[in-house]
């Protein structure tokens, strides 16, 4: 499927109405008609991609910044008691439409939303096996080797720093996030 072909780029390129919450360069964030509940936002990029994997790295950044935003929007204006964030990546985990979309549903008690699954119990040598196996793809992929490591100590903590400051009065962000706990 091209981007013309897309209902989600269709929404992008304003060729179907929809309730934009927030937009930016890069990020548009639309009300769900047919929502889970009242607030039920998709956090969209606005180049066509399929899937996670497609996104560049700043991107996929960027737009989990906005979804977390979104969530604390949803906190504050619904008074819900909390939120799903999630991504549907590939037909096999529900995805709908290829265009990735990060959700954000508010979530009350007992709102007979149900993001649940049966857990399955794996033996110790699937474990094993899925761990090595995993272990060697990352490894491929270039994490954590050759000096990264303190190279992404410093991004944390400049990006702790940053965090804090952005929060302006850090105790009044703190008293908001403890309304939220149940």
């Amino acid at each position: 499927m091209d981007s013309e072909e897309c209902i989600i780029c269709q929404l992008v390129d304003g060729k179907i109405p929809t309730k934009d919450i927030y937009e930016d360069d890069d990020v548009l964030v639309v009300l769900d008609f047919n929502g889970a509940n009242l607030g039920h936002s998709f956090v969209i990029p606005k180049e066509h991609y399929p899937i996670l994997e497609k996104l560049p790295n700043h991107l996929v950044a960027k737009l989990f910044n906005v979804a977390n935003k979104v969530s604390s929007a949803i906190f504050e204006t619904i008074g819900c008691s909390g939120t799903n964030i999630f991504v549907a990546n590939g037909i096999p985990a529900g995805q709908r439409i290829a265009h990735f979309m990060i959700h954000v549903i508010p979530r009350s008690q007992n709102d007979g939303i149900n993001l649940g699954w049966k857990p399955k119990q794996l033996n110790e040598e699937e474990m094993s096996t899925i761990e090595l196996k995993l272990k060697e793809e990352i490894d491929k992929l270039g994490f954590g080797s050759s000096g990264t490591e303190k190279q992404s100590q410093s991004i944390k903590e400049t990006q702790k720093t940053n965090f804090i400051s952005s929060l302006g009065d850090e105790e009044d962000y703190f008293t908001k996030q403890l309304r939220r706990i149940p």
